[in-house]
């Protein structure tokens, strides 16, 4: 089946972007796994209009606007690549279908990948952050540990003493120059070298020297990896980011790949709610240009 353009990824970047080929009357097929990065949380901040909303009333409300179209249509499934054909097209089987279209949009999203202790990942979204500007306010300037991860945790402690008292727990994950254990003395950081053995109640930090120290919140930069392989098996090609790999877009914010974009978390080093949208947007609306170029010149 002949499709003018196909999203995959139903979150918030894929939603804006099918929004933006929806008007501008285009047949549209959403394919969707129902795997938003952050199901785990409870509240989405920073977003105008929705700052403090359950991120899953925010998702649904955007698919009924959207599905208010009657050139859009959703389809619950996990797109499965099956080929390019030509220049420009590519083949994907969703809900029971082979789908062919001139313009694909990835809006995959990625998946965290937490540091391996015990009680961290239970605590996920709810106690366990990675974006202070998306939670830090909360904590009410509280206590905050940071478990380090990596060379990015020293970013992440220098930025949310703005947030509460930060202590940063290295657990031999990370090792600091002089220069650097300055600059988080100048932050008010504590620094804490003992290992951690897990992570109890709402946010306590259990020590392997019997240590416990509580806290109003905790935060980790997570790595991340690519939540489908469709980019890769497109042929797409990634970038290296701090935290994973994201896939490559030009100054059009298409791939390296005739007729496939992508946008939201799958191809920007960060995001958050509000960047996806408009990362979506744009892709949406770049997507139609192109799609209209490549039919004139048919």
């Amino acid at each position: 089946m002949d499709v003018e353009a196909i999203v995959v990824g139903g979150s918030y970047a894929g939603l804006s972007a099918a929004l933006q080929l929806a008007r501008a009357r285009r047949d549209v097929v959403v394919v969707d796994a129902n795997l938003r990065r952050n199901r785990f949380s409870g509240s989405a901040h920073g977003f105008i209009g929705h700052d403090g909303e359950d991120p899953a009333a925010i998702v649904a409300a955007a698919r009924r606007q959207l599905l208010a179209y009657p050139n859009v249509r959703w389809l619950d499934d996990t797109a499965r690549f099956v080929d390019r054909e030509g220049e420009r097209s590519t083949v994907i089987e969703a809900g029971g279908e082979r789908l062919r279209t001139r313009c694909l949009v990835l809006a995959t999203g990625v998946v965290d990948e937490l540091p391996a202790i015990d009680g961290l990942f239970e605590r996920w979204g709810t106690s366990v952050f990675h974006c202070p500007y998306c939670h830090g306010y909360e904590l009410e300037r509280g206590r905050i540990g940071i478990l380090a991860s990596g060379p990015m945790s020293l970013h992440q402690a220098l930025l949310l003493p703005d947030w509460g008292t930060v202590t940063l727990f290295l657990d031999g994950r990370l090792a600091l120059d002089r220069a650097q254990v300055d600059a988080l003395g100048r932050r008010g950081v504590t620094i804490e070298p003992s290992r951690v053995v897990r992570i109890g109640e709402r946010a306590t930090v259990h020590l392997d020297d019997g240590r416990r120290i509580a806290f109003e919140g905790l935060f980790t930069v997570t790595t991340t990896r690519m939540a489908s392989p469709l980019a890769e098996q497109a042929g797409c090609t990634f970038d290296g980011g701090p935290a994973g790999p994201f896939v490559r877009r030009d100054d059009g914010l298409a791939t390296t790949v005739a007729g496939v974009f992508a946008c939201g978390d799958a191809a920007r080093p960060f995001g958050s709610v509000a960047i996806a949208v408009g990362d979506g947007a744009a892709t949406g609306a770049s997507a139609h240009r192109s799609l209209i170029t490549a039919l004139a010149s048919a």
